[in-house]
């Protein structure tokens, strides 16, 4: 039985980490270049490398032939469902559900909040010594809707609360009531619009969600309402939202884009009213801690043939490539 973990943290930071596995440590390296740890048919649990290309994080998936968990240190998990086709069946993939919530509502709020007082501005007048005042848009009283009520949703609300919004509308995939109120299914989404000053999407990517915002849901937007990504730029049609900034209907603050990286050159950079920040909602001091506690609690968790946390799914017999597995 194979009994080999790869982390992309060196193990001996890892507190708790439960006797029996092999841990060996691998991270892809600077550039994808460091070789593997140790024979790829002995893993029974590869742990993603955090913030590396997609190549490096998905490189040593067709090797792992006898792989039985995928653990990503991502609350998104499209990059691996995008590759099941060499996984072998019956694997579990797990998230990092509990390790973004904290850093990513925290951004969703700065981003929320820098761009609907004008922050960027005061930075550009800053560099020109100039001194401008004037008005602008408080978050105080502001009808807030979040797009992806789950584990991330439900942290942002946390923090809008000691800013006196006016009101919280849910938005998830199913319906469902919560101790905070009731939880709209995603169908319900294009008739809350008119109602939100501030549209936060912190969904996953998935079919069903890949362009959910498109040239419908933003013309849905009431006038000056402010759109904040924290969720995948592809959950975004980019084009729909350069004509809405460029007509100065809408303004937007995002995180991640599609493209991604934005390309020098992209017309968003430029466009009116956008506040972008480089897919920083995850990395932040509050990760390091948050993900070792979570590699030990489902690494024991696995030793002891307990219930994993956080699987998305279980591979069948249908993922498997052309070579069966």
């Amino acid at each position: 039985m194979t009994s080999d973990v790869w982390l992309p943290l060196p193990p001996e930071e890892i507190e708790g980490l439960p006797a029996g596995p092999r841990y060996l440590f691998w991270d892809g390296g600077d550039d994808g270049d460091q070789p593997f740890p140790g024979d790829p048919a002995e893993c029974a649990v590869y742990v993603v490398p955090y913030m590396k290309r997609l190549s490096v994080r998905v490189g040593p998936l067709e090797h792992l032939t006898n792989v039985r968990v995928i653990q990503t240190l991502t609350a998104g998990v499209d990059d691996i469902t995008a590759q099941l086709a060499v996984i072998p069946p019956g694997v579990r993939l797990c998230n990092a559900r509990g390790v973004h919530e904290t850093s990513t509502a925290e951004l969703a709020l700065t981003l929320t909040l820098a761009a609907l007082r004008g922050i960027p501005q005061f930075v550009r007048d800053q560099q020109q010594e100039r001194w401008a005042g004037g008005f602008r848009p408080a978050l105080a009283d502001k009808n807030v809707l979040i797009v992806g009520y789950g584990a991330i949703g439900a942290a942002i609300e946390d923090r809008l609360v000691p800013f006196e919004v006016a009101r919280v509308a849910r938005v998830a995939r199913s319906q469902r009531t919560t101790a905070r109120g009731p939880v709209h299914p995603i169908t319900d989404v294009r008739s809350l619009l008119p109602h939100a000053d501030v549209v936060i999407l912190c969904t996953p990517l998935t079919e069903a969600t890949q362009g959910l915002v498109d040239a419908d849901f933003l013309a849905r937007m009431k006038d000056g309402a402010l759109l904040v990504n924290v969720a995948r730029g592809a959950v975004v049609d980019t084009k729909a939202l350069l004509d809405e900034l460029e007509r100065g209907r809408i303004t937007a603050a995002l995180d991640v884009t599609d493209p991604e990286p934005l390309p020098p050159g992209h017309p968003l950079w430029q466009a009116p009213g956008v506040l972008i920040s480089p897919h920083v909602g995850g990395p932040s001091s509050a990760f390091l801690p948050r993900a070792k506690r979570l590699l030990a609690d489902q690494l024991t968790r696995y030793v002891n043939r307990q219930p994993l946390r956080n699987v998305i799914l279980t591979t069948g017999p249908e993922t498997a490539g052309a070579n069966g597995r």
